[in-house]
């Protein structure tokens, strides 16, 4: 713009000096005698008219092509925009739910599905004490209860071994991410970068959400134990006493 206003300046300064130029010659004395030349008739101020014409059609050229340039960034912005970024992460995520899914589905006696749980539970913890069987068959019982929740505290660390590991990996996989997301070049990939970084947050949470049922699991096996050891304590001694009373000594 600079450029073009010192242009202008000069070509109107350089049009009045020749104006001036042209009225002093005019002034000068003519000889009387009769032309045998023409002179060539010369406007000095259409001259100067035609300068600023040309100076008014230069600028809105600069205009049009400054126009043209800030089109096309706007287009190359949009590219940007539209360019997306690769997740290859995901399929390691994936890998370790399945793990986690596979260490779940190992649970034993009572596994974590609603169907049959309330059979399973009976089973295990029956609400009476049978009189009926015999000693050895309570001891067993008991011992099977007592083998049930020590499976369930085995698979609670098979899990949180799991999960440590698989926090390991994510910070990798974290790194990785946020290095996306500041790189980012448009809207799109600092969009997909955001989604990145909470697939992950929602694994880590699936992931808690999967090691406290387990742990809740192995210390509702040591509650119910405890429970039904106090209810064959108490069977057991009624069905020593039968009818009658215990031997206090006068």
């Amino acid at each position: 713009m600079s450029q073009n206003s010192s242009l202008k300046n000069h070509l109107v300064a350089g049009a009045m000096a020749l104006t001036s130029t042209c009225l002093m010659l005019a002034s000068v004395a003519v000889p009387t005698g009769p032309a045998h030349a023409q002179w060539t008739v010369f406007d000095p101020a259409n001259y100067a008219q035609n300068i600023l014409t040309a100076a008014r059609s230069l600028q809105q050229i600069n205009n049009q092509i400054r126009m043209l340039q800030n089109q096309a960034q706007s287009l190359i912005n949009q590219a940007r925009n539209l360019t997306t970024i690769s997740f290859p992460e995901i399929n390691a995520i994936n890998q370790t739910m399945q793990q986690i899914d596979r260490l779940m589905g190992q649970a034993q006696t009572i596994q974590f599905r609603v169907t049959g749980l309330n059979q399973q539970f009976q089973s295990l913890y029956p609400t009476g004490f049978n009189s009926a069987a015999t000693n050895n068959s309570h001891v067993s019982d008991a011992r099977y209860r007592m083998a049930a929740s020590m499976a369930a505290y085995q698979q609670t660390m098979n899990v949180q071994s799991q999960v440590v590991q698989n926090i390991q990996a994510d910070e990798a996989t974290l790194t990785a991410i946020v290095a996306r997301s500041q790189s980012a070049e448009g809207a799109l990939q600092a969009g997909q970068a955001t989604n990145q970084l909470l697939a992950l947050i929602a694994k880590e949470e699936i992931q808690l959400q999967n090691l406290i049922a387990a742990q809740s699991r192995a210390n509702t096996y040591q509650q119910a134990n405890r429970v039904q050891s106090q209810t064959d304590a108490q069977g057991a001694v009624s069905k020593f006493l039968g009818s009658g009373t215990a031997y206090s000594p006068q």
